[in-house]
């Protein structure tokens, strides 16, 4: 099978436009070596890109993707741990500033874990994934006569809060957080509707930024 022509396309649409514009930041970089401020753990969902979100150049953003945004808590028993090792390296290697959890709306994963559908079953990898969302489960509780859309956006945001709370097992990001040195933050955006709300951790509560941007953008009429 041959490579996909829209990646073919959009590599000649990247030369034409970004790596024009670009090219001497990239050569920067390559020489340099990479120095981002900010890690982002999102999730693999091809809707919810952070570069995208928020309109990142090269280098700014170190950035893991994994399916439902989750880290794991800390597990040193040898096996390999592809979201630890990448936090080991950001906190460790690259001395990021901040480290922003990004959940969203319509999560695949999270529906899924929730509802108990397919491909979910204790024996594959995405089964054994899943379950380390058991605790933002149990934060949540129950559906009962809850709509299902309403129950998934409560449990997607309880699973970014679950997240940051997996951090706080690492032991050196744990000291580096208490010393002031790196800050950690949840996020949810809305994929339908654009919107990104950050989390306050003293309330739990998310709250829209940049509201009346949003809102000023988007109360136009479109043509």
């Amino acid at each position: 099978m041959s490579f996909p022509d829209q990646l073919i396309d959009g590599y000649r649409a990247f030369l034409y436009a970004r790596l024009r514009i670009e090219q001497d930041r990239y050569k920067a970089l390559s020489e340099s070596g990479q120095s981002p401020q900010v890690m982002v753990i999102g999730c693999a969902d091809s809707r919810v890109s952070p570069e995208a979100i928020f309109d990142a150049r090269p280098g700014e953003l170190f950035i893991v993707r994994n399916v439902a945004n989750i880290v794991p808590p800390y597990s040193p028993d040898g096996q390999a741990h592809g979201v630890s090792a990448a936090l080991e390296f950001g906190v460790a290697a690259l001395n990021v500033k901040h480290i922003v959890v990004l959940g969203h709306a319509q999560c695949g994963g999270v529906k899924a874990f929730a509802t108990d559908a397919k491909p979910l079953s204790p024996g594959d990898f995405i089964g054994k994934w899943m379950s380390l969302m058991a605790p933002a489960r149990e934060k949540v509780g129950p559906r009962g006569d809850l709509p299902l859309d309403d129950y998934l956006t409560k449990l997607e945001k309880a699973n970014v809060a679950n997240s940051i709370a997996n951090l706080m097992t690492f032991p050196r990001l744990k000291k580096r957080i208490e010393r002031g040195e790196v800050d950690v933050h949840g996020a949810f955006f809305g994929v339908a509707t654009g919107q990104l709300s950050v989390l306050d951790q003293t309330t739990g509560e998310f709250s829209q930024v940049a509201a009346e941007d949003h809102t000023r953008l988007f109360a136009q009429p479109r043509f």
